[in-house]
């Protein structure tokens, strides 16, 4: 019955947000691991994400079912208030009908008992609403693309050589490399037990999503850390120097923060003090304290303060004078997050409590195309203001913005916007060229974006800056969707 009353909480919780706010903000995953904690689930975290995402993509149609069969009218009373939730019911009644074992997760228990006497009522709805919809099964109504194999293709594990006696990374490779023995030459070679070498990171590998690599004692030292490909992008670009002075503005869960660390003294092992040179802000406390168990795991507490708040009110320029390089990852709409697609899927949803399975009408797409854009455009805004603040410190020289989205207007335009700007312009900034930028990596940024408003400058410099961003498609590329671009001055 956990399980269920467990995964209750998480729909619970989703429902309360779309009521409060319209919307859900963030990826499923995240929103499964935040519930796990606040309401201390003891569940995996897996198994909830499963059954939740499976349950919202076919809510329409169970819900139809449900109040057809009259399952939902009947519930008996409890203290003058239904015995059971209508969401735990939804949960047990997507086992029955739509899991693999079509069969309830659990032992005898009351509300078991329950559904299962409505069990012929509920699967004769169900053949009559296949008949109705002229399919010969519910996934042939559900796009596939929209919330289903929404997965990364490869696990990506990047070795800290902050826990590494020496730094020395090689001997941790060699432990890897008998979990893995088989070496393979690109990412989508990675089957279980192999392991690829990735030739744009230092220190990264990629295997296989289905081999365990959270149980093994590496993981568990802090030795390796999973981290998505592109996410690696923004520290390998800035590249900071054990001189350097680095704020990672919006730093939390700390992947990037801690891979900033690593650039700074994962080659100076004897040299290393207690002298902070990361300066991480994070605004919500929540998330700061993920972010502070990511780095005392990470082995580099003492080189970095952690800052609770506002980047753009809490860190004053003048504060910090001798800060050299930024890392801004700020907010974003997460379109090239794996598990964004669940959530979209649910935030497009129209109420599902109607006599009939709801259609689209002529409209709706226009309609979700300008609520998107309008709450593209405040992201945008938002994005502009982290890093037009970032430029206003004087010391800086070197700057990596980058987002997990694929919308040029949180990517290209807030790019162009920057650039345009009289103050970025006054400071000197500009966009680093291809070849600071991981000149190898071949998917770049839209020209055209540059070209429809840099109408004074050739075709070959629109190119320059649009080869100054990196692109990178969700699965298509090996990982999630990103972007990322370096200015400098």
């Amino acid at each position: 019955m956990n399980f269920y009353r467990d995964s209750t909480w998480v729909l619970e919780f989703l429902e309360s947000e779309v009521e409060k706010k319209g919307r859900v903000s963030g990826s499923l995953q995240t929103i499964v691991l935040s519930c796990c904690k606040r309401y201390k689930i003891q569940t995996n975290p897996k198994h909830i994400y499963a059954i939740v995402s499976s349950c919202w993509k076919y809510k329409p149609y169970l819900e139809k079912i449900m109040k057809k069969s009259g399952i939902l009218t009947a519930i008996p009373n409890k203290k003058g208030k239904p015995a059971y939730s209508r969401l735990t019911l939804l949960l047990l009644c997507h086992d029955l009908l739509l899991s693999k074992s079509k069969r309830i997760q659990m032992g005898k228990h009351p509300i078991k008992e329950y559904v299962l006497k409505y069990r012929t009522t509920l699967k004769g709805e169900l053949v009559k609403l296949k008949v109705k919809m002229k399919v010969s099964d519910l996934s042939q109504l559900v796009d596939t693309t929209e919330s289903g194999d929404d997965i990364t293709p490869v696990r990506w594990i990047r070795i800290n050589p902050l826990r590494i006696h020496n730094n020395d990374t090689s001997i941790v490779l060699k432990e890897l490399l008998k979990k893995f023995p088989n070496k393979v030459n690109s990412w989508k070679d990675v089957i279980p037990g192999s392991i690829y070498f990735d030739e744009f990171i230092p220190n990264l590998y990629g295997i296989h999503p289905s081999d365990k690599i959270t149980s093994h004692e590496l993981y568990k030292q802090g030795k390796i850390i999973i981290q998505d490909r592109a996410s690696c992008f923004p520290a390998h670009i800035l590249n900071p120097s054990s001189d350097d002075i680095v704020i990672d503005a919006c730093s939390a869960p700390g992947n990037k923060t801690t891979h900033v660390a690593a650039h700074i003294y994962g080659s100076t092992p004897d040299s290393r003090s207690d002298t902070v040179q990361i300066y991480a802000f994070e605004k919500d406390p929540e998330r700061a304290k993920i972010l502070q168990k990511m780095i005392k795991t990470a082995g580099c507490s003492r080189n970095i303060e952690i800052n609770v708040g506002d980047f753009t009110t809490l860190a004053k320029p003048e504060q910090f004078k001798n800060v050299t390089g930024f890392i801004l990852d700020p907010s974003c709409s997460g379109s090239g997050i794996f598990g964004r697609k669940t959530i979209d899927a649910l935030n497009n949803q129209k109420d599902s409590n109607t006599e009939e399975v709801p259609e689209e009408d002529d409209n709706t797409d226009e309609v979700k195309d300008e609520q998107l854009q309008e709450r593209l455009n405040k992201l945008a805004s938002f994005q502009f203001q982290i890093v037009k603040h970032a430029m206003s410190f004087p010391d800086a020289n070197k700057i990596v913005y980058s987002t997990c989205s694929i919308h040029s207007e949180e990517n290209e335009k807030v790019v162009i916007d920057l650039l345009l700007d009289k103050k970025v312009k006054e400071w000197g900034w500009r966009v680093a060229p291809r070849e600071k930028s991981i000149p190898t990596w071949s998917r770049r940024g839209f020209k055209d974006e540059f070209k429809e408003v840099f109408t004074d400058k050739t075709d070959e410099e629109c190119q320059a800056l649009a080869d100054g961003c990196i692109r990178a498609l969700p699965k298509e590329d090996g990982g999630i969707g990103f972007f990322a671009v370096c200015f400098e001055r």
